[in-house]
């Protein structure tokens, strides 16, 4: 049985830039609190704990006067800002730069749209923290359509209205295909109206698609690594799924179910853009360890 691991999974450069920071901050100072979990990974949150990284929520930041938090990847709402500075809070933003460059263009969009009574749509998972960092950009009132039928409602339902402009963006993790259904799908509904498509989607995670689709038909099996809360470990998930029926997602190698391999396999290990290299190292051995 050979096992082989994806060369391009492991974290994007964004989560990657904001562990190293905290790794930093904690060598020098001990402790640092992060406002929210800093990657959907509890494996690797649980490493951070232990070096001395604290996760606090946004009713925490009152009583933290004077003392570092770190703004993860996903970005944050400029209400998030001010409550800080009315806390007393000094900030470490780590946030995307992808992300950071997306909030300023839907701001810049949400201004211009706003004088016409036009829309901001964004295309992503409603309540994740890098979409609740974009509506924040838009006091609030952009639209958020999670997939085809929820758009599908909004339009007949007339949340979003077709005689009215409108923007779409893209949480930067989502699939390109859904995205590209999703614009067109407005287009067509929008009639004689204006529908401005903004491909938002990182090209890091692009990209990973196509190559990820290639890695998952050359093995027999797939291990894919990626915590439970990541959104972007379930699209590509399910993207090796669709090319390789026998996929099978984990956590770590003892979720791995018993049996499924054979001698011939060739098992192949790879994540999501929250998933750490010592992880799908650490996998990868214990699978050929079996």
């Amino acid at each position: 049985m050979r096992v082989l691991i994806d060369r391009g999974s492991g974290c994007c450069n964004g989560v990657g830039r904001a562990i190293s920071t905290a790794e930093d901050y904690l060598k020098e100072h001990g402790t640092l609190c992060s406002l929210g979990a800093i990657v959907h990974n509890d494996a690797e949150i649980r490493r951070l704990s232990a070096l001395g990284l604290r996760t606090v929520g946004y009713g925490d930041l009152p009583s933290l006067r004077g003392s570092t938090v770190l703004i993860r990847a996903h970005g944050e709402p400029p209400s998030t800002y001010r409550l800080a500075d009315e806390a007393g809070v000094e900030l470490i933003d780590c946030t995307c730069p992808v992300v950071l460059a997306l909030q300023r263009k839907i701001a810049s969009k949400y201004r211009e749209l706003a004088a016409l009574g036009g829309t901001v749509v964004i295309f992503g998972k409603r309540g994740h923290a890098e979409v609740n960092g974009l509506v924040g950009q838009t006091d609030g009132r952009a639209v958020v359509v999670e997939n085809m039928a929820d758009l599908d409602d909004k339009l007949s339902s007339g949340v979003i209205g077709r005689t009215c402009p409108l923007a779409l963006f893209s949480q930067t993790t989502k699939n390109p295909d859904e995205f590209a259904a999703i614009a067109e799908r407005l287009r067509q509904s929008a009639g004689y109206q204006k529908v401005e498509v903004f491909d938002t989607i990182c090209r890091h995670v692009s990209s990973r698609h196509k190559a990820l689709r290639e890695f998952a038909a050359s093995c027999s099996v797939i291990i894919f690594v990626c915590g439970r809360e990541s959104s972007n470990g379930r699209v590509l998930f399910e993207l090796c799924r669709g090319v390789n029926p026998r996929s099978y997602k984990v956590e770590s190698a003892e979720e791995i179910p018993a049996g499924i391999f054979h001698e011939d396999d060739t098992v192949g290990v790879c994540g999501a853009t929250s998933t750490t290299r010592w992880q799908l190292e650490k996998v990868a051995g214990s699978v050929a360890g079996m």
